[in-house]
């Protein structure tokens, strides 16, 4: 989870995510997103651009500012294609932050879920 730092509603739609983030979690500037904000439900699709880094920047930009409140929390996730020996491979890069977003930890795999 991220915490959003700015809504900027008059500005190109988007999400604008520090670049030391983005390279972390190897995303591609442009690329598209799932936002999924846990404080209010929303779940919306936008696309990456770069904020500074080490600014611990989250921005939802354009029409994405009216679905998000400075200060809430999101999920940010990406999602490619691929064939089934590709897929048996894959590891996913999951970014896990604090709510200064400074990173908490960095795995790749998401333990089972018990009752």
């Amino acid at each position: 989870m991220a915490s959003v730092t700015q809504a900027e509603l008059w500005y190109d739609g988007s999400c604008a995510i520090d670049k030391d983030l983005v390279e972390l979690a190897g995303f591609r500037e442009f690329e598209q997103i799932d936002i999924y904000n846990v404080d209010n439900g929303e779940r919306f699709h936008t696309y990456v651009i770069l904020a500074e880094s080490g600014s611990g920047t989250i921005s939802m930009n354009g029409a994405a500012a009216r679905k998000v409140q400075v200060g809430d929390r999101v999920i940010i996730a990406a999602y490619g294609q691929m064939n089934e020996a590709e897929a048996n491979e894959f590891k996913p890069k999951l970014v896990y932050l604090n709510k200064d977003n400074s990173v908490e930890r960095t795995t790749n795999t998401i333990p089972v879920q018990k009752d």
